[in-house]
């Protein structure tokens, strides 16, 4: 008799250590973000909660990795060293057509998006003192376009052409997006340039300190070229009330991307479908997280992608009815 108890009990303990989900192991997966203080790393953290909230159904359990973002998550994705990462859509469309980063690499069509996330404005931060009014003023000036790695850097580069400023003709700085405020308060740097959603600690940071600044709006003719040249940009608007202490009077015109979250065909189906169930099916939940996911809805969140859907995402979908919202060319 007690043999036959030992018998069931590790026929339990067996049971109890497989995922009732699909009859596999455990598994354990990380999200790419950035910065600590932008809005990636609170969405990857939103993401990871809801579905370890579901462990004892899924039998998967998410960390989440502060990293250098859109470049380095979509290329740690690729890699295998991270299962899922937050790009920007342009940064996804380069990857996927080897543009860009990837331009020696060639298209990287192993890459999977899963949904669009928040909107992200291109934003440019400078000093009062500085006189910097307008794009055109940037010219002479020290400004940070953003560090290697991350999606800004290109967006930094691409504003800078189409209003015909080249980069010989200001003092660059790559430094990273948390450093800018704190070089724009010591006056080592004139203005930074900043991909993010709104509202962002490190905007609040720079409006807020001893030097005054202003945010410069993104527009002119040039602009307007780069609208049509390229089609993961769309005009955007930066709510002034967000930052009180900025000597803006009006919201902001600027141009933008979106948060993507992507992930590699590599990776499991049934993992990707338990994630991207539980983001739509909890999406109010969500939204209440951060103000930047005010705006979100199921119908927008297949908007702004540019790689194939990844089939596990694809399933979801077509239980939801949502493929009506999917770009056709994107389901493969």
């Amino acid at each position: 008799m007690f043999v036959k108890r030992a018998v069931l009990l590790m026929l339990v303990l067996l049971l109890m250590s497989t995922d009732a989900f699909a009859g596999s192991k455990r598994v354990f997966v990380t999200i790419g973000t950035g910065g600590v203080t932008g809005v990636y790393y609170p969405t990857g953290g939103a993401i990871s909660r809801m579905i370890n909230k579901k462990y004892k159904e899924y039998g998967i359990k998410a960390t989440v990795e502060s990293t250098a973002g859109s470049v380095y998550n979509i290329n740690a994705v690729l890699s295998g060293d991270l299962e899922f990462g937050i790009a920007q859509s342009d940064r996804q469309y380069q990857a996927y057509h080897g543009l860009a980063e990837w331009s020696k690499l060639g298209p990287q069509k192993r890459l999977r998006s899963i949904f669009s996330i928040h909107p992200e404005s291109i934003t440019l931060i400078a000093s009062i003192k500085s006189g910097i009014k307008r794009l055109e003023d940037l010219k002479g000036k020290r400004v940070n376009i953003g560090n290697p790695g991350s999606g800004q850097l290109q967006n930094s580069k691409d504003v800078l052409e189409a209003a015909g400023i080249p980069l010989s003709s200001i003092h660059v700085e790559q430094a990273k997006a948390v450093e800018a405020p704190g070089l724009l308060q010591d006056e080592k740097i004139d203005a930074f340039f900043y991909t993010v959603g709104h509202p962002n600690g490190n905007i609040k940071e720079a409006t807020s300190g001893r030097i005054k600044v202003r945010i410069i709006p993104i527009t002119g003719k040039g602009i307007e070229a780069l609208l049509k040249r390229y089609p993961y940009y769309a005009k955007t608007v930066i709510p002034i009330k967000f930052y009180p202490k900025a000597e803006n009077t009006r919201d902001v015109e600027s141009i933008g991307v979106k948060a993507t979250f992507v992930t590699s065909a590599d990776v499991d189906e049934r993992i990707v479908y338990a994630i991207t169930k539980e983001v739509f099916e909890n999406l109010e939940e969500f939204k209440k997280l951060h103000p930047a996911y005010s705006v979100l809805t199921k119908e927008n969140m297949l908007q702004g992608l540019t790689a194939p859907i990844h089939r596990g995402a694809l399933k979801y979908y077509k239980e939801a009815g949502l493929l009506k919202y999917i770009d056709p060319a994107l389901i493969q």
